[in-house]
């Protein structure tokens, strides 16, 4: 009896804990998440360190001897977390890395903002906007905790419960959870606004994002597009959303910087 009476009260403490995040500045209007912010720096981090560790599927670049590119790409990092619109700016590492694969039209954010670019996207893209897009999109997942509210709704306060005891074969199973998400089409939805919204500030075209759509649909591509920016809702919609986005918050930028990205995505190998 009193077993369950300290799992109905630890039930209850996670459910007034969420409470208290719904209407906390942070998370106003992202949904219910029962799992607090350290979850998903923890998540990151290991699902950081399995990538670290696993150089035949992910082999990634090393950020001293590309320490051209990589700081290339902190730099524009930097003015989407400097935006002011970022929540979780101080919350979390927002750590950079290229995994070199020319083939992979791919990038993703980690829980705790781990971010990896694939050489692919950063060779496939155009100019510095689009890239900033495509960046801010995937910082907008981690800020906005969408992995974890995910997790919320597939497991619910039973795995939550087990992870907060110590099951240490709980927390493994999160971690392959997170590997596999595949994001919603009202999170990818979010994502793109949040990326107008971070660039909005900024001397970018704040709809820089649109421009890998644009790109792949001028390409007959649109069905090839990659998971992390899903086709559902479709391309040529998402490119609508984007300008009227951008439109709506009366962003002013229109900078897309072609000719500097050129030069610094010339150094990949």
């Amino acid at each position: 009896m009193k077993v369950k009476l300290k799992l109905l009260g630890f039930g209850l403490m996670i459910v007034m804990i969420s409470a208290c995040g719904l209407i906390n500045e942070k998370n106003k209007g992202k949904g219910i998440n029962f799992f607090p912010i350290s979850t998903d720096r923890n998540l990151g981090l290991q699902v950081s360190s399995q990538i670290d560790n696993d150089p035949a599927q992910y082999p990634l670049l090393d950020s001293v001897k590309y320490s051209k590119i990589y700081n290339y790409l902190y730099g524009i990092r930097d003015q989407i977390l400097n935006s002011g619109q970022v929540s979780l700016k101080d919350d979390f590492s927002w750590r950079l890395r290229i995994v070199k694969d020319d083939n992979t039209l791919n990038a993703f954010c980690t829980p705790g903002g781990y971010i990896y670019f694939y050489t692919g996207i950063l060779k496939y893209l155009d100019s510095e906007d689009q890239l900033a897009g495509v960046m801010a999109h995937e910082i907008a997942h981690a800020d906005m905790r969408h992995s974890t509210r995910q997790l919320t709704s597939m497991y619910g306060l039973q795995l939550i419960e087990q992870v907060a005891l110590g099951n240490s074969s709980m927390l493994s199973q999160l971690v392959i959870s997170v590997a596999g998400l595949k994001f919603s089409r009202k999170h990818e939805s979010q994502a793109d606004e949040m990326s107008v919204k971070y660039l909005c500030g900024t001397q970018y075209n704040a709809a820089g994002g649109a421009g890998f759509f644009q790109k792949l649909m001028h390409e007959g591509q649109g069905a090839k597009a990659p998971e992390f920016l899903s086709t559902h809702p479709s391309s040529d919609k998402r490119i609508e959303e984007f300008i009227n986005h951008k439109i709506t918050m009366g962003c002013t930028g229109n900078q897309d910087f072609k000719e500097r990205y050129k030069e610094n995505i010339s150094t990949l190998p």
